[in-house]
C-alpha cells in the first residue's frame, strides 16, 4: 500500500483511506472531511486548545458503526499531546488534545467526524470557562420556538449584565455559552444554569419543558445538566455525523 502524507508546517502527517465514503447520500469522502478541518482549523483550534477531548470515530462513515473513545490510542504518535486525568471512580484516563493543526489532522484521520471538548482546560480542570444552556425542541415545538426561548434566556442574562454567545448544535437545537472567567466550579455553573432555566420555565411553562423522562418531554427542553465535569457538547465549527453534514455553527449577533 502506498502511504499518503499531508505536509503541515513543514512536517509530514500520514493519512489513509481518503477515498472512503463518509456521507453516502451526499458523496462526501474522507478527503472532503479532512479538507474541511484543515480549512476551518484557524477558527476551530482555539476552541479545542488545552481541552480534554471525548472522541467519537466513525471508521466507515456515518452509516457504519461508531464508538466513543476517551483514552488516547496506543498507536498515537509520540508528538500528540495528551493529559492524564484521575476520574472520581479511580480510573486513569489519558485524554487526547488537539493543540495544533498536525494533531487535528491526525485525529481526523482516525475517522473523528466531530469534536467534543471539555468546558474546562487541563490547568484548571475543575473550573469551566463558561456555563452552558443546551436547548432542544420536542414535538410539537419547532426550531422557531427554540429561538424564542433563547431570546428569553438572553433577556435574563442581560439583566445580570452577563455576556452570552449562541451557536447551533448542528442537529436540532441551540447552545448558549456564558463566559465566566474560570472563577467558579462546575457545581456553581450547574446551579446558576438551573436557576435561570426554572425562571424561564415559570415565565413560559406552556413552551418550556424541564422533564427528565424523554418520553414525557414536550416543548423546549433547557438542559442545564450539561454543566458537569467530563460532559461535552460538539465544539464550535465541529461537523456532526448526520445527513447533510451539518456543522455546529456560532451565530453572529449582539452579546
Amino acid at each position: 500500500m502506498i502511504k499518503q502524507f499531508l505536509e503541515i508546517n513543514g512536517e509530514k502527517v500520514e493519512v489513509s483511506n481518503l477515498d472512503k465514503i463518509f456521507w453516502a447520500k451526499e458523496g462526501i469522502l474522507k478527503a472532503h472531511l479532512m479538507k474541511y478541518y484543515v480549512d476551518i482549523s484557524p477558527y476551530l483550534l482555539p476552541h479545542l486548545k488545552d481541552r480534554p477531548l471525548t472522541l467519537h470515530p466513525y471508521p466507515d462513515g456515518i452509516d457504519g458503526p461508531s464508538f466513543f473513545m476517551k483514552n488516547c490510542p496506543e498507536h498515537a504518535p509520540p508528538w500528540l499531546e495528551t493529559c492524564l486525568y484521575l476520574s472520581e471512580d479511580g480510573e486513569t484516563i489519558n485524554f487526547c488534545l488537539a493543540n495544533d493543526l498536525k494533531s487535528l489532522v491526525w485525529l481526523v484521520n482516525q475517522a473523528c467526524i466531530e469534536f467534543h471538548p471539555w468546558f474546562s482546560r487541563v490547568d484548571k480542570p475543575d473550573c469551566p470557562d463558561f456555563a452552558i444552556f443546551d436547548l432542544d425542541p420536542f414535538p410539537p415545538a419547532t426550531f422557531d420556538d427554540t429561538i424564542e426561548i433563547t431570546q428569553l434566556i438572553k433577556r435574563v442574562l442581560d439583566e445580570f449584565e452577563l455576556k452570552s454567545f449562541i451557536k447551533t448544535s448542528g442537529a436540532t437545537g441551540l447552545h448558549i455559552y456564558v463566559p465566566i472567567g474560570r472563577k467558579f466550579t462546575y457545581e456553581d455553573t450547574r446551579n446558576f444554569a438551573m436557576r435561570v432555566s426554572y425562571i424561564i420555565h415559570r415565565v413560559y411553562p406552556e413552551k418550556v419543558c424541564m422533564e427528565w423522562d424523554v418520553e414525557k418531554r414536550k416543548g423546549i427542553r433547557i438542559d442545564y445538566t450539561q454543566n458537569v465535569k467530563g460532559k461535552t457538547l460538539a465544539s464550535p465549527y465541529s461537523l456532526r455525523p448526520l445527513e447533510g453534514a451539518p456543522v455546529s455553527t456560532p451565530l453572529p449577533g449582539r452579546n
